[in-house]
């Protein structure tokens, strides 16, 4: 899960690249990275940190140009050095920059066919930087060996060799200088991506985004979302180009984004998510009243933030009142994508407080979106207890959890998920619940898909284990459980930690 920014407009983009990306800056936390062009040159800039920590103002001023994109980054692929911070660019041809969301599963052999067949070498292990070479190749290789301009139809054929040997997951923003942005996605559209427009006195001026909530926040109207398949061009002279560069399409957009990676207030595919999590909660407050209906609840207590919206519903078809339970520091980061199992388990506790009066001698019915490691669902239930909560039960708002993600969401090893291989009464008692309450997926599917009937298939692979690209073996997935479990993720960023003091030493002898 990464967060995309591009924009071509009339005037400097800098600080509305900043902008856009402190809007999705839930979606990665890892680095963040600008790149802008004034039509000659290119102004990069990117780091470890926020948002906030890694531009300044003498970085803001050193970012010239009208055309642009920004990205940050939690890492699923690549380790978590100044290397892997995106944008990455390549100064053939034309020079591009790039900026990937999602998750290519056929990387190991593309980087293979990039040194042997392409001649290209690569300086990261990022798939991203994988993804933005073949483009560039492809791209050569449309335009010719003597041609100075791409044509539109130049860059769909790229994109459509991209698509040809690319597998996976990848919503796509890209600046070609002297060109324009190109946006595009993986033929099931499986990362959300979305442009708009915004009039004013200086013309028209284009923005791309993983979620809409950037577009709004930024004054911009949102026209469509990048179709499945699709590759969207923005020339420098506002003209936008579109074309359908995959030879068939199945869309299927992640579910998960609904569930919990999304703002509420964006609209991801014509879905509002706010809208879907208030069904999510409608019906798991419905399977509630029929499965146990003599429960003994006093109170619904949402984890903040994600679940409240599902907790208020549950709340309402239970008749229970909806109370704010815990209280959230706001500097503290999504434990979801913490790197590392200890980060996580510190986190929750300077994370959340208990508002003692809610839970004295009550049995509450605690909600969350869902259950992913069990980590921060163990320390939640234990703030509870320890607040006075007579009974403590449990609801998560998504079905279990038992397989990995192999599209780009930090849940990969299997074995590091709390309900791989346990049933339902084994993961109530290891996080330590009374009772616990999961999403049916049925019911999840229908809670997304009415709000947008046209969409009929979503990947749900974390949920039932069957992968929409129909490439994922399970020779895959042991090879990814031996390279992104925590103890190989410990072992890299220690490593990266000894690389660096190593670097500074040598610097100082």
């Amino acid at each position: 899960m990464c967060g995309l920014v591009g924009i071509l407009g009339n005037d400097r983009v800098n600080q509305a690249l900043y902008d856009g990306l402190t809007v999705v800056q839930h979606r990665g936390q890892d680095s963040a990275g600008i790149i802008t062009s004034d039509g000659n040159r290119v102004y990069l800039r990117k780091d470890n940190g926020l948002v906030r920590d890694v531009f300044h103002t003498r970085h803001m001023v050193q970012l010239q140009g009208t055309m642009g994109i920004g990205h940050v980054r939690y890492p699923t692929a690549g380790g978590d050095s100044r290397a892997e911070a995106q944008p990455f660019y390549v100064n053939s041809p034309f020079g591009i920059a790039l900026g990937h969301n999602g998750n290519l599963t056929n990387a190991d052999k593309l980087r293979e066919d990039l040194f042997k067949q392409d001649l290209r070498q690569l300086n990261t292990s990022s798939d991203s930087e994988i993804l933005l070479n073949v483009f560039a190749h492809e791209l050569r290789a449309a335009v010719g060996e003597s041609s100075l301009r791409a044509a539109p139809k130049d860059l769909f054929t790229a994109v459509s060799g991209v698509i040809r040997r690319c597998k996976g997951a990848y919503a796509v923003v890209a600046m070609i200088v002297g060109v324009g942005i190109v946006a595009f996605r993986d033929p099931c559209g499986i990362r959300p991506l979305v442009y708009g427009t915004k009039k004013s006195d200086s013309g028209t001026s284009y923005m791309v985004a993983s979620e809409s909530v950037a577009l709004d926040v930024l004054g911009y109207q949102r026209v469509r979302d990048i179709r499945p398949g699709e590759a969207m061009l923005i020339d420098l002279e506002g003209k936008v180009h579109h074309s359908i560069c995959a030879r068939q399409t199945n869309q299927a957009p992640c579910i998960f984004e609904y569930v919990y990676l999304a703002r509420p207030d964006s609209i991801l595919d014509d879905i509002p998510v706010y809208q879907t999590r208030i069904y999510m909660g409608e019906r798991l407050g419905h399977r509630v009243k029929q499965e146990w209906p003599d429960h003994d609840i006093d109170v619904v207590i949402p984890v903040p933030d994600t679940s409240r919206t599902a907790a208020l519903e549950m709340g309402k078809v239970l008749k229970l009142p909806y109370r704010e339970g815990f209280i959230k520091n706001r500097y503290i980061g999504r434990t979801f994508i913490m790197p590392g199992q200890a980060e996580r388990k510190k986190s929750v506790r300077q994370k959340l407080n208990a508002i003692t009066s809610e839970f004295t001698g009550k049995t509450v019915l605690l909600v969350d979106d869902s259950i992913v490691r069990g980590t921060t669902s163990q320390k939640i239930i234990e703030l509870a207890r320890e607040a006075g909560a007579k009974k403590v039960y449990f609801a998560s708002a998504a079905p279990p959890v038992r397989y990995p993600n192999v599209y780009g969401i930090d849940m990969p090893s299997s074995v590091e998920l709390i309900a791989n291989n346990r049933t339902n009464d084994q993961i109530c008692a290891e996080i330590g619940a009374d009772k616990l309450i999961y999403q049916k997926l049925d019911d999840l599917i229908t809670a997304v898909s009415q709000c947008n009937p046209n969409i009929k298939q979503f990947d749900t692979s974390c949920f039932d284990g069957k992968y929409i690209t129909g490439d994922i073996t399970p020779e895959y997935l042991c090879m990814v459980d031996r390279k992104r479990n925590d103890t190989a993720k410990n072992q890299e960023q220690n490593e990266l930690d000894l690389s660096e003091i190593t670097d500074i030493q040598e610097k100082h002898a």
